[in-house]
């Protein structure tokens, strides 16, 4: 079965697998996508931020967590202390799925068969930014990089042992905040959000006291 390793460059560099993942054809989705979203930030990046797939504002722009809950994630970094421009920002999946709804386009969850195709391109960003810190946004993210029986729901929060960086852990998707139904627990979900991000900021911060 074809999957993105048929499509990874020979040479691998952050800027040639962005331009590379243009071409990816290991599964159907990139069919109906607009085009492919690479990962985005510095290639020395501490931290490594990894979610599901793009969404529409994604898809449109081909730029990572620029949609609603893009700017969710971004107030939250800013509020622990963490700045969007040093970390880096990918999905397990690189082309959106989706679903249409009158002149819509509404989110699909990919599927396992997706997320197996497009794992070589999360596995090369990892291994060429080598983050300190790794953080999987919602269930799809930390199933796909955690294993199956990993829950967001019991393990949200903790750092976990995992070979993929020094320090990784999980919390949910900051679409998921938005999701909540009232006002009251919307600002709850965002208050535990931003408690799990700043976990990460004391690491971050900590590493920096130990380097």
């Amino acid at each position: 079965m074809t999957n993105a390793a048929d499509f990874l460059p020979s040479e691998l560099g952050l800027e040639g697998l962005r331009e590379a993942v243009e071409g990816c054809r290991g599964c159907e989705l990139w069919a109906c996508a607009s085009r492919a979203v690479p990962g985005e930030g510095p290639p020395d990046a501490q931290v490594m931020l990894v979610g599901e797939q793009p969404g529409n504002e994604e898809d449109l722009t081909g730029r990572p967590f620029v949609g609603p809950a893009g700017r969710l994630l971004d107030r939250a970094l800013a509020e622990v202390g963490l700045d969007r421009s040093e970390v880096y920002l990918t999905n397990v999946v690189k082309h959106f799925r989706s679903e249409p709804r009158g002149k819509r386009r509404i989110h699909k969850k990919p599927g396992d068969e997706h997320i197996e195709a497009c794992r070589p391109w999360l596995e090369a960003e990892i291994a060429m930014v080598r983050p300190a810190v790794l953080v999987c946004l919602g269930a799809t993210a930390a199933k796909a990089l955690l294993g199956p029986e990993f829950r967001v729901s019991r393990e949200r929060g903790a750092f976990v042992p995992s070979p993929l960086a020094p320090h990784v852990i999980a919390t949910v998707h900051p679409s998921s905040v938005l999701r909540a139904p009232d006002e009251g627990r919307r600002r709850d979900a965002y208050a535990r959000f931003v408690r799990d991000l700043g976990h990460v900021a004391d690491r971050v911060r900590g590493l920096s006291e130990l380097g």
